[in-house]
């Protein structure tokens, strides 16, 4: 996997990499990770990808990252009884 681009964003680690004819779009808050993957041909121009990631996408993120931490804690509390 071959990183391509790091978009800023004051929260997240925003990540653009390319593996086997695909560019995936990795949101990473602390320990948690969301992936996008799209085919290459899809998209002709990383500044159109990048342009489109509002912070509507942002706040989406954000919330499911929420929603992972809670799985994950529940998760922890059965294993640790």
């Amino acid at each position: 996997m071959r990183l391509i681009k790091q978009i800023p964003h004051e929260h997240f680690l925003v990540q653009v990499h390319q593996y086997n004819n695909k560019y995936i779009l990795s949101i990473t808050l602390d320990e948690y990770e969301q992936s996008f993957k799209v085919p290459v041909d899809m998209i002709s121009d990383l500044s159109l990808l990048e342009a489109a990631l509002q912070s509507s996408f942002y706040s989406s993120c954000l919330q499911d990252f929420i929603k992972m931490r809670e799985r994950w804690l529940q998760v922890q509390q059965q294993i640790q009884q």
